[in-house]
């Protein structure tokens, strides 16, 4: 069955978009998108799917992202260094041309560029933490996947039994047919004695003519397979 789901989670500040959608498919290929730096995250997602299902082309993404006010963010003590000897060298330059140079203020040097490093929001993730957004997702697809399995056994139960009644209405007509079918049969064997002088090529087309003119042996097969 193909089935479709996504939702969207909150992890320790970072949000976590998933995304998964199959169609139909003899055995389970499993195609993955997943953000790069997160450890065991690959294994424990194929895991998760191997155990809820057995068939389907199934391909899941994760997306992962932060809000631009809530992006974390480290500072690099090497960058402050290169930072604070510039604005050094410019007081210095400053001085020596005859220009006052005001204070820089704490929150002026982390503004410069490259003073503070944000960071990729997967490095605050583990696999473990993204366990119960996938567990959650799995459901929704199952559940989808269940729903659309009930609406095809609906569409062919209904196919079924309308054979069923159909083989039901022949073997009703049958009795009735049966003096037309002799009439037929006895003219048809008068044309083969006409046209076959040959013993063996008569027995030959009067099997051919009864396998014809018999249809319980199809309307037993039918009803075999209904049955099935």
């Amino acid at each position: 069955m193909t089935g479709f789901a996504a939702r969207i989670d909150e992890v320790a500040g970072i949000t976590c978009a998933w995304e998964i959608r199959g169609v139909n498919a003899r055995g389970l290929d499993i195609r993955l998108r997943l953000p790069e730096g997160i450890e065991g995250l690959e294994a424990a997602v194929r895991a998760a799917l191997a155990g809820r299902f057995a068939r389907g082309n199934v391909s899941l993404s994760l997306r992962l992202g932060r809000g631009m006010g809530d992006a974390a963010a480290r500072l690099d003590p090497a960058a402050l260094d290169t930072a604070l000897d510039a604005l050094a060298e410019v007081r210095a330059e400053a001085a020596r041309r005859g220009l006052a140079l005001g204070p820089a203020s704490a929150a002026e040097v982390l503004a410069l560029r490259g003073v503070m490093v944000a960071e990729a929001p997967e490095a605050a993730l583990d696999a473990a933490a993204l366990t119960p957004g996938l567990a959650v997702l799995l459901d929704a697809f199952a559940e989808m996947r269940a729903r659309e399995g009930a609406a095809l056994a609906a569409v062919l139960v209904a196919q079924i039994d309308a054979i069923a009644a159909l083989v039901g209405d022949i073997r009703a007509l049958l009795p009735a047919r049966a003096a037309d079918a002799e009439a037929a049969f006895r003219a048809a064997l008068a044309r083969v004695a006409e046209a076959a002088a040959e013993p063996q090529r008569v027995a030959q087309e009067l099997a051919l003519l009864a396998v014809k003119g018999d249809v319980t042996e199809e309307l037993d097969r039918l009803e075999a397979h209904v049955a099935a």
